[in-house]
């Protein structure tokens, strides 16, 4: 990859990312008034913002980069050339979002065959804009993050979970990090919360099912601020979901052990 590809596309995605951001904020600010769907399961929704926002942000790139591929929660996957796809999560924590609470964001990365190139959210009810590119390093307004010196008991870990993986299971894990010592908490949004795996604010983070608009963001981040992270399908295994793990250097085999999700996407 071109060093001037990565810059080009960071520098659209902190551009883009703030507009949305704006529009969210926005309707965020008037949610009385959204119309809101239920999608697989009473938990699972999306609002009219949901779609404002990711059409915003797909016109945004479509303008910029006509050859690039984009694949979106809301509106799916449309094809490219250059070997480049966007990964967009325009609203990522919808239930905190409608319920009036500041942990939601705006998560947008490119990646390649490799993996994420960019990554940058944006959590506007925080004001907090953490940004990375492939070999240029991780921020957080314009800041330099680094991820935790220590194991998984430096800090808090995040969790994530929901209804397309077995209850049992999740409890399992949970009882599992408890009994190893580890302190856990789930706060709305995934993506933010690998973010701040980034920014040295958690440990780790681990969710047994997430597709990828929810973490190829933050992957991004925790790269480049000096973590681990379990690899994500890429190419065509983009487009389903696949157990996501991310942590600092000394949490991140712990973790792994604990949580055992194998090599199945259904874990």
């Amino acid at each position: 990859m071109e060093e001037g590809v990565g810059a080009d596309r960071l520098a659209a995605a902190i551009e883009i990312a703030r507009r949305a951001g704006a529009l969210a904020l926005e309707r965020f600010n008037a949610r009385e008034t959204l119309v809101v769907e239920q999608k697989r399961h009473v938990t699972d929704l999306v609002s009219e913002a949901d779609r404002e926002v990711e059409t915003l942000i797909r016109l945004a790139v479509s303008e910029a980069f006509p050859q690039d591929a984009q694949l979106g929660e809301e509106h799916g996957l449309s094809a490219g050339r250059s070997g480049l796809i966007w990964v967009i999560d325009p609203i990522d924590g919808t239930a905190p979002y409608l319920n009036g609470l500041p942990g939601w964001c705006v998560s947008i990365a490119v990646c390649d065959e490799e993996g994420p190139v960019v990554g940058v959210i944006y959590a506007p009810v925080l004001d907090e804009l953490y940004t990375a590119s492939r070999g240029g390093g991780a921020f957080l307004n314009g800041e330099p993050l680094r991820a935790l010196d220590g194991d998984l008991r430096a800090g808090l870990l995040g969790v994530g979970a929901n209804d397309r993986v077995d209850s049992a299971r999740v409890g399992h894990m949970l009882a599992a990090l408890m009994d190893a010592g580890a302190a856990w908490v789930r706060y709305g949004s995934g993506a933010l919360m690998l973010a701040w795996v980034a920014a040295g604010r958690l440990s780790g983070y681990a969710e047994p099912r997430m597709s990828a608009w929810d973490c190829m963001a933050g992957y991004a981040l925790i790269i480049e601020a000096g973590g681990c992270v379990r690899s994500f399908p890429t190419g065509e295994g983009l487009q389903q979901p696949a157990p996501v793990l991310g942590a600092c250097a000394g949490a991140y085999d712990e973790l792994v052990r604990i949580c055992d999700f194998g090599s199945s996407p259904d874990w």
